[in-house]
């Protein structure tokens, strides 16, 4: 297994394992539960550079020269502007306007999404991804970590805690109690 930065010919074995950290996050985004156009929005907006799902923010597992599992991290401070391509896309291809709420701040790096593709789930790909980005940005880096857990996932959530993230605060984005979490 080899652990790398993602490249824009990535995008399309990228989406789709994407989508399964955001399915419902994109159907809102995109104002339809169709599974085609969400995997196209997504594989569109990682192909390109400066936003907040691109490529230049994203870390690949790759086995056998598959890519098995993604995640998706950027400055919480740059949100605002890794977030507008992303509204412009939605507003000019959807005519959508979503609320969004703010999910990050200055003073972190942002695990936007962490996902495996089903056939490597269940041995161990996310944590291995989580603790390599723990390395790089908090021990090498020196910068905080954060990110959100779904208050109804205490499996995810137990994962998080166990690794050593500390809850900071309570959120509340798309109808969902979330907590915030960060490694520092």
């Amino acid at each position: 297994m080899q652990i790398r930065k993602a490249r824009s010919t990535d995008a399309e074995a990228i989406a789709p394992i994407m989508l399964t950290a955001m399915e419902e996050i994109i159907y809102y985004f995109i104002g339809e539960q169709d599974q085609q156009k969400a995997t196209a929005f997504l594989t569109y907006h990682i192909a390109e550079p400066g936003n907040q799902y691109s490529y230049e923010h994203i870390i690949v597992a790759e086995e056998d020269g598959n890519i098995i599992g993604q995640i998706c991290l950027y400055p919480g401070n740059k949100l605002e502007q890794l977030r507008a391509p992303i509204l412009s896309y939605l507003r000019t291809h959807f005519k959508r306007e979503p609320n969004s709420g703010n999910e990050t701040q200055a003073g972190e790096v942002y695990i936007d999404t962490l996902a495996v593709s089903i056939a490597a789930q269940g041995k161990g790909m996310g944590k291995i991804l989580l603790l390599y980005a723990i390395d790089l940005f908090v021990h090498r880096q020196k910068e905080a970590l954060g990110l959100l857990v779904d208050k109804e996932n205490p499996k995810a959530r137990k994962l998080y805690l166990d690794i050593g993230f500390k809850p900071v605060k309570e959120v509340s984005i798309f109808g969902k109690q979330l907590v915030h979490l960060q490694y520092s």
